[in-house]
């Protein structure tokens, strides 16, 4: 198999699993390792994967991957995530979805939900949720971002002040060990942090990748969260920290692999 067959299926699998080992690679394109190895040094030099221990992972660090590579990431994984997540929202309530491709797959899973009224500082949540007629969508404003129909800044937190939710569901781009949640950009930590306020149940929805990744300004805690929607197990420190936080979490379409 040539290169430019090997790079696309590689980083394909990255998307998908959030990393990709030298073994697996090897044995599931039907080169050798030597081969394998060399195919992620060249990838992390580009800046496609960056190189850990036994293979590699998406890269990290203070730019948030692609939109589009976001929505193929793990897209499986979303999809039980948003079932488990919606289980749980009944009719007849109001909620806010924020910024993000797992709260957009929600909002789907919403799609015959009852007398909801949904505020969303997403473009594509409010597109996908018009199909809805027993919804009502209000917008929030804020300044656009283009690159993936999200809406944050002094309006935006200023119209969620407006609301008190019966559940407020966020994504993020990162958790690390100690249950922080992190994301890349201030004004949407902004906005993430006033719909935990202004929420009275909080939901998180955040599935394996983001434990191997980073950002660098936080939100918040998981302390903060009353429901935690992923599709591994978590580390057993981080376990014991949501038990004492008191924060559930929900294993939906759990992975069969070692905890982070």
């Amino acid at each position: 198999m040539s290169q430019t067959i090997r790079f696309p299926e590689i980083l394909d699998i990255a998307r998908r699993d959030g990393k990709v080992t030298v073994e697996h690679l090897a044995e599931h394109l039907g080169v050798t390792l030597q081969t394998i190895r060399r195919d992620l040094s060249e990838l992390a030099e580009v800046g496609k994967l960056e190189r850990v221990h036994g293979g590699a992972v998406l890269p990290s660090g203070t730019v948030n991957i692609a939109y589009e590579e976001r929505r193929r990431l793990n897209a499986e994984g979303k999809m039980a995530m948003a079932k488990a997540c919606a289980a749980l929202i009944p009719e007849d309530c109001a909620i806010f979805l924020n910024i993000g491709t797992s709260t957009e797959a929600v909002a789907t899973e919403l799609l015959h939900h009852r007398n909801l009224l949904v505020v969303t500082n997403n473009m594509n949540v409010a597109n996908i949720l018009t199909r809805n007629p027993d919804c009502e969508v209000i917008v929030t404003g804020g300044a656009l971002r283009q690159s993936d129909g999200g809406l944050t800044g002094d309006i935006t937190t200023a119209a969620i002040r407006q609301f008190k939710f019966d559940i407020g569901v966020i994504g993020c781009s990162a958790i690390d060990a100690d249950g922080d949640i992190l994301d890349f950009d201030l004004r949407e930590v902004g906005v993430s942090q006033t719909i935990l306020r202004q929420s009275r149940n909080t939901m998180l929805i955040a599935d394996h990748t983001k434990f191997k990744r980073t950002a660098p300004a936080r939100i918040g805690s998981l302390a903060e969260i009353d429901t935690f929607f992923t599709d591994a197990p978590v580390s057993q420190t981080l376990e014991k920290n949501c038990s004492l936080w008191r924060t559930k979490i929900q294993l939906s379409g759990a992975l069969h692999s070692a905890p982070p």
